[in-house]
């Protein structure tokens, strides 16, 4: 599979490139998301078997963020997770409206 992605990377073309990595990803997305759930359940398991998140995180070879976000079910990348909200936080970015 990584000879197939690596391929797919060095296609010229961006078009072609673009148009293979959307079938590429129509056939695989949704084996990679069943792959993701199996994980995702054998840490469900060992959290309630109180195995703890460094422990496991050494198991499985992720980093212990990682493990607590499977946890939580979050896979997106770590620049879009959504911002936490402290109960003093009144939204404000700090940024000019002017600059919007």
């Amino acid at each position: 599979m990584f000879d197939a992605l690596e391929a797919l990377k060095g296609i010229e073309d961006e078009e072609v490139r673009a148009r293979e990595i959307s079938t590429f990803l129509r056939a695989y997305g949704p084996k990679i998301k069943e792959l993701s759930d199996i994980r995702r359940d054998y840490v469900l398991g060992q959290r309630r078997d109180e195995v703890s998140v460094r422990k496991l995180a050494v198991k499985i070879g992720v980093s212990a963020s990682t493990v607590q976000d499977i946890e939580r079910g979050y896979s997106g990348s770590g620049k879009t997770r959504p911002r936490k909200v402290r109960d003093d936080d009144d939204g404000d970015t700090g940024r000019n409206q002017a600059d919007d």
